[in-house]
């Protein structure tokens, strides 16, 4: 896995010493000496990693963490502090201001590079979500971050699986004012629970007697359901496999016994960000290619999830020698109730009748909203003859009962048109398919309208 890492020191000895063991893992290498360089690179390029060191004249490592985490478009960046200091304050003040963790002088090759690898996939999964959201949106991804969910702010929720009550009492006590923590002590239970409720986080103690750890992180890991919550992993001192072993198999972040509140709350609020930053993205491109393919007057899939959709029930169809049918309606003069009652009476009408459109076909069928007053029916292992007694009951529905208006408007009788084609075997087309259903109905509307006509196949 190749990234491009950006080594930032004041000190070239440092540099030039972390840029060597990156080259040698094939990572590419850039190189910034002080904070402000640092940063324009990241908003300049391509950034997988920042290692920043803590103590750099003018601006230290802490004031570069904390302005590009604060800014939209580097924000996603994972930064990885490097300092000589190791007191629990000094990695609380970096994890406060964003830094997802810290490597401390000198640095092990091991650690560098498990640490890296992790952040690397971490910031890869971040990037397709990113470049997703924000082709399908066609607007910057800071408008796209600012439209706020209220899972942003909401009070999260965590599982701890440890077995040691007084580990677990204590922790509890840590979290008990900024989230809604439940405690397991059966790792199995724990994967169940996991599985069924939506937390932000999971906290795994690195101490179970008769179950490895690990092997739950790695069924955590494989569940569609908990594939996605963030792990924090509990390590006791001097158990540097246990730690490299987690990271490669998934683990977000690891903290060490005895460790600090100050410095859990940090690492927590990380990666509770973390994940709602990414589940922010995935809702809006979700969001995104429900309105591209949905109608937004009426709910029913457009003419673009039509024209993308019909080629594939056609070949279905025809491979498997099965019938197909198309229904075409056209709502009879709408014009003139657009021209007498208002265009917000036309939209009542267009959304009752898609209402009742839907009442009346199965659910396998594509039902579509084709453009103006016009809708389309796809109906897979259909006759057209059994089309058009589906098209005759919709005629019936519509013209039977009046729409409303709303208060104060009298109901409205409406009539509708319907054409009716069906799939010749052989070398039909999605086009002559709809060609065919097109001619129906305009040969519907020349017979006086409010009928149902189909060609045969």
């Amino acid at each position: 896995m190749t990234a491009r890492i950006l080594v930032v020191d004041d000190i070239p000895a440092n540099v030039k010493l972390l840029e060597a063991r990156l080259l040698a893992e094939y990572f590419e290498v850039l190189t910034a000496t002080s904070g402000p360089e640092a940063i324009e690179i990241c908003e300049n390029g391509k950034v997988d990693v920042v290692l920043l060191d803590v103590m750099m004249p003018g601006m230290d490592g802490i004031e570069v963490c904390r302005r590009l985490k604060s800014d939209p478009s580097t924000s996603h960046i994972p930064i990885v502090m490097v300092t000589a200091l190791d007191q629990v304050s000094d990695r609380i003040r970096g994890l406060e201001a964003g830094a997802d963790d810290f490597l401390t002088k000198p640095v092990r090759d091991l650690h560098l590079m498990t640490r890296v690898r992790s952040l690397v996939r971490l910031k890869s999964l971040t990037d397709e979500l990113r470049l997703r959201a924000s082709t399908t949106r066609e607007i910057g991804i800071e408008e796209l971050l600012s439209r706020n969910s209220p899972d942003l702010f909401s009070r999260p929720r965590v599982l701890l699986v440890d077995e040691a009550p007084s580990s677990s009492q204590r922790i509890a006590l840590m979290l008990e004012t900024v989230a809604d923590m439940n405690v397991s002590v059966d790792p199995q239970e724990a994967l169940i629970q996991a599985a069924e409720k939506g937390y932000d986080c999971i906290i795994i103690s690195g101490r179970l007697t008769d179950f490895d750890p690990l092997r739950l992180c790695a069924q955590l890991r494989s569940v569609d359901r908990t594939r996605l919550i963030p792990i924090i992993l509990m390590v006791d001192p001097g158990n540097d496999a246990l730690i490299v072993r987690g990271l490669e198999l998934g683990v977000d972040d690891y903290i060490i016994r005895p460790f600090d509140r100050h410095e859990l709350l940090a690492r927590l609020d990380t990666q509770i960000r973390r994940k709602r930053y990414n589940d922010h993205l995935r809702a809006s491109v979700a969001e995104t290619i429900e309105m591209a393919v949905t109608d937004g007057l009426t709910g029913l899939h457009n003419r673009r999830y039509l024209d993308s959709h019909l080629q594939t029930l056609v070949d279905r169809a025809a491979g498997r020698d099965r019938p197909l049918a198309v229904m075409i309606t056209d709502l009879d003069r709408f014009k003139t109730v657009n021209d007498t009652y208002g265009h917000d009476a036309g939209d009542l009408v267009l959304r009752e009748f898609a209402r009742r459109l839907r009442q009346n076909v199965r659910g396998i069928d594509l039902a579509c909203r084709y453009g103006g007053e016009e809708f389309i029916v796809v109906m897979p292992d259909t006759s057209g003859d059994v089309a058009e007694r589906v098209g005759e009951r919709i005629r019936a529905q519509i013209a039977g009962t009046p729409f409303s208006l709303g208060e104060g408007r009298p109901e409205l009788t409406v009539t509708v048109s319907v054409g009716v084609s069906s799939l010749r075997h052989g070398s039909d087309t999605p086009d002559a398919l709809l060609k065919r259903a097109d001619l129906a109905l305009y040969e519907a509307k020349k017979r006086g309208r409010n009928r149902v006509v189909g060609l045969a196949a």
